[in-house]
């Protein structure tokens, strides 16, 4: 009870002191401010932008294998005219991954074909990306629909011409809605539609099937060449539930080889890609900002700490009087030290209070204009109100121990 009543006196002496010099407080306030703000803030920042890139790279599959001309991630020196040599996966690759793989859970073939007119009617929608798959894309990728359904295995085996397509392109191909039924022309083809995704928005890597139409790959055979390069072939393989992709890889890594009758000791002439290549890649580059806002964050607070101190020793020398006379009616010099003490750790916490005010604010700001999902994580506000409370011990121990150190009878006599 003891220390209770010692820590509220404390306290309260420190709140009047900050009462009665609102200006020197104010401006002690403002580094400690920007500096909580700079460190929440681009901690925020970091953790805003990996959870909504981690979305979309989760979109991939995190099991998932993409066998493809390029990588997704460039070496040192990135040796394109290596990779230019390389041919694109083949139907051929396929069917023989099909037969041979005891990993998969699903393989498919895809291409893509971008910027295409989509017309029903008088209504017309240009820049649509047209996909041609194999039956098994539904369980390579993940997505929903708002209504109709997916292709069943006979319309894929016979090319059928029907397709699926996004939210976007039914909202404005039928205003009305009602698009499952309803023949649409693609490439000079008259093609029905059984059902639409539902929306989705794009996302910061730019995966979103709103603007998509998808085919089955034995209809698009009819019309194109789907082993094009200029289609993008690729194969996706989708491992089993129970298999890391490091073994899914390695067997697909193994079966391609053989395909593809390359020697041992001789380059791969295909790219294996995975979400776990981009997430690394993210987390490195998310790791370097981090450091960046720290330094940032700590010099403002370095400076705003400073500040602090020296304000507390002004304090100390214009209380010094009140301090002869506490320590004459028998003060300790522990009860003195907790005075300054806890004025400069209220310093820093409403400083910090402040800055974290303003980072709460920014979130509906940015929400408002780039319509994010903005993270606040309770760790880094944690983080934050904690350097606040360390600045402020760091910055007001030494004025304090000096005011405890005071002899009382030359503190009286000072004016």
């Amino acid at each position: 009870m003891i220390i209770l009543k010692l820590i509220r006196e404390s306290f309260l002496f420190a709140f009047d002191a900050l009462r009665q010099n609102k200006l020197r407080t104010l401006l002690s306030l403002l580094g400690v401010t920007i500096g909580i703000f700079t460190i929440i803030a681009v901690f925020s920042a970091v953790d805003t932008l990996r959870n909504n890139l981690q979305q979309s790279v989760n979109k991939l599959g995190s099991n998932s294998i993409y066998v493809q001309k390029w990588p997704w991630v460039g070496e040192d020196n990135f040796p394109w005219w290596k990779y230019m040599q390389r041919p694109v996966p083949k139907l051929r690759d396929f069917d023989q991954l099909s037969r041979r793989s005891q990993t998969a859970k699903a393989l498919s073939y895809e291409i893509s074909i971008d910027n295409r007119t989509v017309k029903y009617g008088s209504n017309t929608v240009d820049g649509a990306q047209i996909d041609a798959v194999s039956h098994d894309h539904d369980k390579t990728w993940n997505f929903d629909f708002q209504d109709g359904r997916y292709f069943t295995e006979i319309e894929s085996r016979t090319g059928a011409p029907v397709t699926v397509i996004g939210a976007d392109i039914a909202s404005n191909l039928f205003p009305d809605g009602g698009a499952v039924g309803k023949q649409i022309k693609i490439m000079g083809r008259k093609l029905t539609v059984i059902g639409v995704f539902t929306k989705e928005g794009k996302d910061m890597l730019g995966i979103t099937s709103d603007n998509e139409i998808l085919l089955p790959l034995n209809f698009a055979k009819n019309v194109i060449d789907v082993e094009n390069e200029k289609y993008n072939p690729q194969i996706v393989v989708r491992g089993q539930d129970n298999l890391t992709d490091v073994e899914v890889e390695s067997e697909v890594r193994g079966i391609m080889r053989s395909i593809h009758s390359i020697r041992p000791g001789a380059e791969d002439d295909f790219s294996l890609n995975k979400s776990t290549i981009l997430s690394n890649q993210l987390d490195q580059l998310f790791g370097v900002v981090n450091i960046v806002g720290l330094i940032i964050g700590g010099f403002s607070i370095l400076v705003g700490g400073f500040g602090i101190a020296n304000i507390m020793f002004v304090s100390v020398k214009e209380r010094t009087n009140i301090i002869g006379i506490q320590k004459s009616l028998g003060a300790k010099n522990y009860f003195i030290m907790l005075q300054f003490l806890i004025e400069a750790v209220v310093l820093c916490l409403m400083g910090g209070f402040i800055g974290l005010f303003l980072v709460y604010l920014g979130t509906f700001a940015v929400k408002a204009i780039a319509d994010l999902q903005v993270v606040l994580d309770a760790s880094n506000v944690i983080f934050g109100i904690s350097i606040s409370v360390a600045i402020g011990m760091l910055s007001g121990i030494v004025p304090a121990y000096f005011a405890a150190k005071l002899d009382p009878v030359e503190a009286i006599r000072t004016n």
